[in-house]
């Protein structure tokens, strides 16, 4: 493994006793750099490696849907380390209190987690790392080449960041090794009642069908296969075109680490598609995902109207008091009840499959920005909707996406117009240009 994925967040030593994984983001056995470091410091320590899943309730808005996948994908990591005599556990509540208490009662030595950038990851990491009395490593596992590493600071684009981790990639490319068996442990005492786990958390409605997306690590694999061997050779062209479903579907899987971003890529690579439709799909998974990540480790507040550029800030000022030609409540949004009929679809198609096209997602937020009193209530209403609905939701694509379509993040500024100022726009007659809306409508009222 390539040491520059490890970074050590507390002061601490290792001293004798158990190596514990605490997984949280990446949520597979596969490709796993952090889950192979973890065995790696077990084998060198001569101690036994536990993994431990941390579920807490009500975690940033997400509903029965994204928690069931979830669970579903729990479960399947669960049967996967067992064959390999690994135990998992899985502790509902908070995350300090769990380790803490891991900790103390099973003697850990070390704790290794899983890098993540979003705000309330890394509280919870800071709160562990100060409260606990053994080392805590954390690994990028998310991304190909580690946030960390890619760069020191918040980028301005993809212009920016793209010659970086460009340079640096070759590095990062080598595959994981393999999970081995771990001998010597009795599993017999390790069960986790999913029942009660599921009981205890406190989720809200807002259920999934999964014959559309079948959570784990071997459902993700198959997609993939299906992507490379059915639709890669027209991504470049058709990607924007959600009729024509040349989009890999891969998003909710990497969302919550039932795949490895590296293991995508080199499995692109290898295929003898042209290399203009590869290098298109490859600008997305690691230059537009990665630059994701960068704007939420590097701003704090990624969420808010305050992590936009000054120039975005400034001419969403000087146009907030402009005339809306529509306004509509959170619920009229939610609804679909706009007079949009484009608009609307897109929304049903979250409600109805947790997922929307990545071209669509700009349109539909930017619209909530024309359709609402200020900025401020436009971007609420975006990650709103798009963490209730979007299986995807709760991540860095999804704030650093709101953020771009709503303040002009890794953007520049555009011509002057009403409502928008500088940031730039997007009408129904130029979606039109891009595919035929009729069929997009017809498709999503099929579901």
């Amino acid at each position: 493994m390539n040491q520059h994925r490890i970074r050590k967040i507390n002061n601490k030593s290792q001293r004798g006793g158990s190596i514990l994984y605490w997984m949280s983001r990446d949520m597979r056995t596969e490709d796993n750099w952090a889950l192979l470091f973890a065995q790696k410091l077990a084998n060198t320590s001569k101690e036994p490696l536990m993994v431990l899943f941390c579920l807490v309730s009500n975690f940033l808005g997400a509903k029965k849907r994204q928690y069931s996948f979830m669970i579903e994908g729990l479960k399947k990591v669960e049967e996967r380390l067992h064959k390999n005599n690994i135990p998992f556990y899985v502790k509902t509540g908070e995350p300090k209190k769990i380790i803490d208490d891991f900790v103390r009662q099973h003697k850990i030595g070390a704790v290794i987690c899983d890098f993540d950038p979003l705000r309330i990851k890394r509280k919870w990491k800071d709160m562990v790392a100060c409260s606990i009395d053994v080392p805590i490593f954390e690994i990028d596992a998310h991304n190909i080449v580690p946030c960390f590493v890619a760069s020191p600071k918040k980028e301005y684009g993809a212009y920016t960041i793209r010659p970086k981790i460009s340079r640096l990639l070759g590095e990062f490319l080598d595959p994981p090794g393999r999970l081995q068996s771990q001998r010597d442990f009795n599993l017999n005492n390790v069960v986790n009642d999913w029942h009660e786990i599921e009981k205890s958390l406190d989720i809200k409605d807002a259920n999934l069908d999964f014959d559309l997306f079948v959570p784990g690590e071997d459902e993700a694999g198959n997609i993939l296969e299906e992507f490379i061997e059915q639709k890669l050779e027209q991504y470049a062209e058709a990607r924007n075109d959600p009729t024509r479903d040349a989009t890999s579907n891969l998003s909710p899987y990497l969302h919550f680490g039932h795949i490895s971003p590296l293991r995508v890529a080199l499995k692109v690579m290898e295929s003898p598609i042209a290399k203009t439709d590869k290098d298109a799909f490859l600008e997305e998974l690691i230059v537009r995902r990665e630059l994701s990540d960068n704007y939420c480790f590097y701003e704090k507040n990624y969420d808010s109207f305050e992590g936009f550029p000054d120039w975005a800030k400034k001419t969403l000022n000087d146009h907030r008091n402009d005339s809306r030609p529509y306004l509509y409540t959170i619920h009229q949004f939610e609804n679909a009840e706009t007079h949009d009929k484009l608009w609307n679809a897109a929304q049903i198609e979250i409600v109805k499959r947790g997922k929307m096209a990545g071209y669509l997602r700009m349109y539909w937020a930017k619209k909530i920005l024309e359709w609402t009193r200020h900025p401020e209530e436009a971007q609420q209403v975006a990650i709103y909707l798009n963490d209730t609905y979007e299986l995807d939701g709760r991540d860095p694509n999804g704030y650093t996406g709101i953020a771009w379509s709503i303040g002009g993040v890794h953007d520049r500024a555009w011509g002057e117009r009403p409502i928008f100022g500088k940031i730039r726009y997007m009408s129904e007659r130029g979606v039109r240009s891009k595919f035929d809306v009729e069929e997009y409508i017809k498709k999503v009222n099929a579901l």
